[in-house]
This record gives structure tokens, sequence and C-alpha cells, in this order.
């Protein structure tokens, strides 16, 4: 039984780029279906899949690679707020990764979204992960 299906997620991600796998399958839910669906429009991954198999879903991820240097194009994804010590911030005090050339996903009231635009819409939330 996993306790924190987020950095679960996240893991597997990570050992697949690890590997050289092109395709890592990951246990569906709304949450992270709502992390891939930001992965792939800032351009982290290839493709995605959700996939229903009528007990939880599956969620199918292409991974991306520099086409020269055969490197992943995810260098560190890293999680944040854990279920021993969640990690809030204010709309004014969103974090900025590697000054801005990477992303924080986070949690808001009005879903899941990177801090940029959680910092245009004026709202604060839990901080998820750190990707770059």
């Amino acid at each position: 039984m996993v306790t924190d299906t987020i950095a679960d997620y996240l893991t597997r991600i990570r050992n697949a780029n690890a590997a050289g796998h092109r395709v890592v399958e990951i246990p569906a839910s709304n949450v992270k279906k709502e992390m891939t669906k930001i992965l792939f429009d800032q351009g982290y991954i290839l493709s995605y899949k959700f996939l229903d198999d009528k007990v939880q879903g599956v969620i199918k991820i292409a991974l991306k690679y520099d086409k020269v240097t055969k490197e992943p194009v995810i260098r560190k994804i890293q999680r944040v707020s854990k279920p021993g010590l969640r990690k809030y911030a204010g709309s004014d005090s969103l974090p900025r990764v590697l000054n801005g050339l990477g992303i924080a996903i986070v949690s808001t009231s009005h879903g899941v979204m990177t801090s940029k635009q959680a910092k245009q819409d004026n709202v604060g939330g839990e901080v998820l992960c750190y990707v770059y």
C-alpha cells in the first residue's frame, strides 16, 4: 500500500527517465491527471493517455528525450510538500524554480496549476513538486 501517491508518481517518472524507458504506466488519480496535463503543456513529456481499466485507471506517459544528446528533458523532479510536513505558500510567496527556468506545481482552491499561473490568478496553495 502506497501512502504518498504523488511521491510514487514522481518516483516512477524519475526511475523511468534514469533507465531510459520511452513509456511509463502509473495508477491514475485526479491530481495525477492534472499534474500530467501540466507536464505536457510545459513541454516536459512527449504525450500521455488516460486508460480506464474499470478499477482505478492508468496514466500512460511517453517520456521526452533530447534529440541530440539523448538526455531526458526532465533533469530533476522533486517532491516538496510531504504527508508529514505540508508546505503551503501564499500568492505573494510562491516559489520560482531555477530563476524561472523550471516549474513548481501547486494545488490551489482553483485546481492544480503552475506557480506562475497561480501568481497571475492571485491564489496560493500547497506546493506539490519542482520540475526542471
